[in-house]
């Protein structure tokens, strides 16, 4: 057995552990993937990450474990793991590059957390008819309640499915089990409502039912988002609410590339025996 330094960090929180939960395991050289995936699946969060030195000229490498299987990229564990190793090592770079499968990942400082570049979508473009129907079909609702459909997928497989309505996204009691890809949810809100869109996310293929906050499907959708002008300039999302949690996510369009923004809060520190 090793011990290794351990973080689980809050990421998205719109209060005090309203976000997502990752688990960070620092300085993890040597350790070898059967006890990466078991410790996944043991911590039963939608992701444990785990730190590595870089093969290139990033600042570390990332690999991103569901309780099913290993991800190329996911969003709100590349956030919390930046968050996790700054502070492990005392940096105070206001920018670092993240190495992962899906290739370099951008990340910059903001106040009270980090931002995230988008990774260029693995598949984008309106989904087909069938498709649409397949989805509608996952979520009980009737296919004309889909105002649009779009593959937004950075690595995790998503498709973006748009309602008329925050409402409608949080009346949402999908069929998990007739879900054959990852199906995110976004709907507007009011103008005084707490944030633009509400957000939902459904990942059962890789053993999480409902995703409290996701930073990967909030920049696929930005991504769509400003390409088509469905949103200009920034927004911000609420998700997590069915769950009972409080995530607050932004996102920014820079003029060359989608940013998501949130919180991040170190809530355990310590060591993990591995």
């Amino acid at each position: 057995m090793t011990r290794y330094p351990f973080r689980q960090v809050d990421v998205f929180p719109g209060s005090v552990l309203g976000g997502n939960p990752v688990a960070v395991v620092l300085d993890a050289e040597g350790l070898d993937e059967g006890a990466m995936r078991r410790l996944a699946r043991w911590t039963n969060l939608s992701e444990t990450t785990f730190v590595l030195p870089p093969t290139g000229d990033a600042d570390y490498r990332l690999r991103i474990f569901t309780p099913a299987e290993e991800l190329p990229f996911a969003g709100h564990p590349t956030l919390g793991s930046a968050h996790a190793w700054a502070e492990h090592t005392g940096s105070t770079a206001e920018a670092l590059v993240q190495e992962c499968a899906a290739g370099r990942i951008d990340l910059r400082r903001r106040e009270g957390g980090w931002a995230l570049a988008a990774p260029p979508l693995v598949r984008g473009g309106p989904a087909s008819d069938g498709e649409a129907a397949v989805a509608a079909g996952a979520l009980r609702i009737p296919r004309d309640a889909v105002l649009d459909a779009e593959w937004v997928d950075n690595g995790p497989g998503w498709l973006a499915v748009r309602l008329d309505s925050a409402a409608a996204v949080l009346a949402l009691e999908p069929d998990l089990a007739a879900m054959p890809f990852p199906i995110g949810v976004v709907g507007r809100h009011a103008d005084d409502g707490p944030a633009d869109h509400e957000v939902r996310a459904f990942v059962p293929g890789l053993g999480v039912p409902e995703d409290p906050v996701t930073g990967s499907l909030n920049a696929g959708i930005a991504t769509w988002f400003f390409r088509t002008g469905l949103a200009a300039g920034s927004y911000t999302v609420r998700q997590g609410t069915a769950l009972g949690a409080d995530g607050r996510v932004l996102a920014s369009d820079d003029g060359s590339s989608a940013w998501i923004a949130g919180a991040t809060r170190t809530v355990v520190a310590g060591e993990v025996d591995l």
